[in-house]
């Protein structure tokens, strides 16, 4: 039987650039094979234009290194990918349109990105072609540019043949054999093929490839259109890539002044969501759609009035693999050694090379060097193994691919989907929901709206989206008592004899403490960054309760088993759904909780960081003692099928005290006044639990993974997490906004928010250690304004954590 080390499934864009980085590692022993010839999926129809600036850190970092890669690949392989780095012009045809440009340009200088805004007339001067008539200004970034998808495909694969890559084309794969829960090879019509790895970089195929690995990869097709027209004088390749969201379209020149011209639909059209592409689809293209394409075509020929007067000359109609959350679909799936890379809607050739360097990274360092969470295919919940709602989800996300997205704004598609057995409860008082991993989740209840907070509602657009409610039930934790259902908390049972060994091993601080304790403690990657960030309750001697954010539960659990491999006497189970759980906070928690029960809570007799069995009015449930913002409180788990009577229990017990019902958005703005952190923004795999100021929750007096190197990074020069208090309340921060120190970028926001207790915009960044002094003037650019901000002891609030444990 034949064998390589990994095996590349697609010989499209990114299974080109994955086998390239793979060689550029070392890695040889790699073969890349496609059913047909190399680009004959999607990628020999991609429209080609290159982006760099995008809404995560990553996928900027992504596309930045694509741009470096291009560069240099003709002088490299001897094959030019046709690369046109002629800039691109991003039009704002609206006032909210261009203070998201201002905003992007912030933004972009964090990354050093040359982009900045220009006038109507500057824009005009670069793309002649255009009628200014609305156009309020653009953002110019002289990087960007185009580039010949195929041309760039077969640079890549000629980069990898060139170090040892076996390019196989004519080869289809009929099936994948896993062995105890680990890939082992594949079938191909030419026969099986040993391997150690296998990666998926199927593109519209992703789904059926899944499928033979027992894997679901929720990828959805939809058509995407553009059009080549007749040679317009003024058109080249040389001219700027321009793109008009307000309008929903963008442009390219071509040879012989060609101009290409596509946009997005809002009513796109799926193609073949159950069965996917047909086997003999290759170099396909489907039927033109015109009627869906007019109104488009329209929105043309206004913004360019020269193709009002030529023809076209050729409707492009595709299929591109989209997402039903509009990120990359990236990383090793829950069968061992299986990678999956895919889902890039129409960016595929933009994100191809730093696609190739992270999936190669993963497989050869065993973890990628940058924060891949937002696309890790472990953040994928079991709700995505129905093809109608990755369907309706995905067409959402194509429909407003170029709308502006406010913070706090919640999607519609595919809702509600996960509900605790609180939902009609919350929804009579007036909850305004919004979705995270399918579950319905209350941001704020109408019934605590009270104008009087109006005038602290923050400006722009942080203020959108936003109710005087979260005031009220902020201020009502802090002063009295408040009750949040937390019930879509994801929730991992790890249990056997091998259980505590495994945990002390994962996780960074000591796990191996009394029944009832409750620990917080982070899990480290092997190069000592924030894998997880959660809470572990000792339930039995045998038995634990890992408690993570909502959106975390796969990955965390993901992460687990991998650690895990071949370790015997440990059950991992996913909890989340079993288990209902309210938070009730606030200086009068203990009022509330203690005429309803029996047992003794007092500071002696139910410490801070314990947990037990507790019976609640006629409710069994396990209360631990801890809290996310800050105040006296319990969170309490029941049994679902209890948990309507329990949040109606304390509901009614809480009068009294003035209790509110109380909702996330109160949460996430308690916490920062708080100083605790959220994985994902302010930590993640790429800081350490030292330089994020969570050195209390590591045990160095055992061994753990990641402990070497993070004993390495200790001794490191590097930034250190710090609290920002900005001049302005009301000026609120959204994240990834640049810090400057003396004119100078000197960091971006990890999040923000408002502290109505302190009454203070609070911001948290990573300084280096001459910045990080409290009391350091400093600037944060809001929306290409620059506020005031001093660094300032954390947390603001209650900084001894008296209100906590009394």
């Amino acid at each position: 039987m034949e064998s390589f080390r990994v095996v590349v499934i697609g010989g499209g864009v990114a299974g080109a650039s994955i086998s390239y980085h793979l060689a550029e590692r070392g890695w040889t022993d790699v073969l890349l094979v496609d059913r047909a010839d190399l680009t004959s999926g999607s990628t020999f129809h991609s429209a080609g234009l290159v982006g760099q600036l995008r809404s995560s850190v990553t996928l900027t970092r992504m596309m930045m290194h694509s741009v470096e890669l291009y560069r240099r690949l003709a002088a490299e392989t001897g094959v030019d990918p046709g690369w046109h780095e002629v800039g691109s012009l991003r039009l704002a045809s609206s006032p909210e349109r261009l203070q998201e440009l201002q905003r992007l340009a912030g933004w972009g200088r964090t990354f050093g990105l040359p982009l900045e805004i220009v006038s109507t007339e500057e824009a005009l001067d670069r793309w002649p072609l255009f009628d200014p008539t609305g156009v309020l200004g653009a953002a110019w970034l002289p990087t960007d540019g185009h580039i010949d998808p195929t041309n760039l495909t077969l640079a890549l694969a000629e980069g990898a043949r060139r170090r040892g890559v076996e390019v196989r084309t004519g080869t289809r794969v009929v099936g994948i054999d896993v062995e105890r829960g680990r890939v082992c090879g594949v079938r191909t019509d030419g026969g099986p093929i040993a391997a150690e790895i296998v990666v998926n970089a199927g593109g519209m195929y992703a789904h059926q490839i899944g499928r033979l690995a027992g894997v679901e990869i929720p990828i959805v097709p939809f058509e995407h259109q553009y059009l080549l027209t007749e040679p317009i004088d003024g058109v080249g390749p040389e001219l700027p890539t321009m793109r008009d969201p307000d309008r929903l379209i963008y442009f390219r020149g071509d040879a012989g002044g060609t101009l290409v011209a596509g946009g997005y639909e809002r009513d796109p059209a799926s193609w073949r969501v159950d069965d996917g592409p047909p086997p003999d689809f290759n170099h396909t293209l489907l039927r033109e759609d015109w009627e869906r394409f007019a109104p488009l075509a329209d929105a043309m020929q206004g913004l360019v009035p020269a193709m009002r007067e030529v023809g076209v000359v050729r409707m492009i109609n595709g299929p591109e693999a989209f997402s039903p959350d509009g990120e990359f679909i990236l990383g090793e799936t829950d069968v061992g050694g299986f990678f999956v890379a895919t889902g890039f809607g129409a960016h595929g050739i933009a994100g191809a090379g730093g696609v190739g360097r992270v999936i190669a990274e993963w497989i050869v360092d065993g973890e990628p060097g940058w924060d891949l969470w937002r696309m890790d295919v472990r953040r994928l919940g079991a709700q995505y193994r129905s093809r109608r709602y990755a369907e309706v989800r995905a067409r959402e996300i194509y429909a407003t691919n170029y709308d502006i997205h406010y913070p706090g704004q919640e999607r519609a598609a595919g809702r509600p989907l996960k509900t605790a057995p609180t939902y009609a409860r919350l929804a009579a008082l007036g909850a305004s929901f919004g979705e995270k991993a399918g579950w319905e989740r209350a941001n704020w209840f109408a019934s605590n709206e009270d104008p009087r907070h109006e005038e602290r509602r923050p400006r722009g657009w942080a203020g959108e989206h936003w109710s005087t409610a979260i005031v009220t039930e902020h201020l009502a934790c802090r002063e009295r008592v408040a009750l949040f259902d937390e019930s879509s908390f994801a929730k991992i049972e790890v249990e056997g004899p091998g259980a505590c060994a495994f945990l002390q091993w994962v996780c960074a601080n000591d796990i191996d403490r009394p029944v009832g304790s409750v620990v917080y403690t982070q899990l480290l990657t092997a190069r000592g960054g924030i894998a997880c960030d959660l809470t572990v309750a000792r339930l039995a001697e045998d038995r634990f309760r890992l408690v993570t954010g909502t959106a975390f539960g796969g990955h965390d659990l993901g992460w687990l088993r991998t650690q895990l491999k071949d370790r015997e006497g440990v059950i991992l189970r996913d909890v989340t759904g079993a288990w209902g759980c309210l938070g009730l906070w606030g200086p009068r928690a203990r009022d509330v909780l203690e005429p309803l029960t029996s047992d003794d809570l007092s500071d002696d007799g139910f410490p801070y960081l314990t947990g037990r069995e507790l019976v609640v009015g006629h409710v069994p449930c396990w209360a631990q003692r801890i809290t996310y913002v800050g105040e006296l409180g319990w969170e309490l788990y029941a049994p679902t099928e209890y948990l309507l009577t329990l949040f109606d229990t304390l509901l009614a017990a809480g009068r009294e005290h003035g209790i509110v019902a109380a909702g996330y958005r109160a949460i996430d703005a308690l916490r920062l006044e708080k100083g605790y952190l959220a994985w994902g923004t302010d930590i993640t795999p790429e800081e350490d639990p030292f330089q994020a100021g969570l050195g209390f929750a590591v045990a160095l007096d055992k061994e753990f993974l990641g402990k070497e190197a993070l004993l390495r990074r200790r001794e490191q020069p590097r930034p250190r997490l710090a609290c920002l208090a900005l001049d302005d309340e009301r000026a609120m921060a959204l994240g990834n906004e640049p810090v400057f120190a003396d004119g100078r970028v000197v960091s971006r926001v990890t999040s923000a928010g408002i502290g109505y207790a302190v009454g203070r915009s609070i911001a948290l960044c990573y300084l280096e250690d001459g910045l990080a002094t409290p009391g350091t003037a400093l600037e944060v650019e809001v929306f290409g304004e620059r506020v005031g901000a001093s660094v300032v002891e954390a947390p603001l609030y209650d900084p001894k954590g008296e209100r906590i444990r009394s």
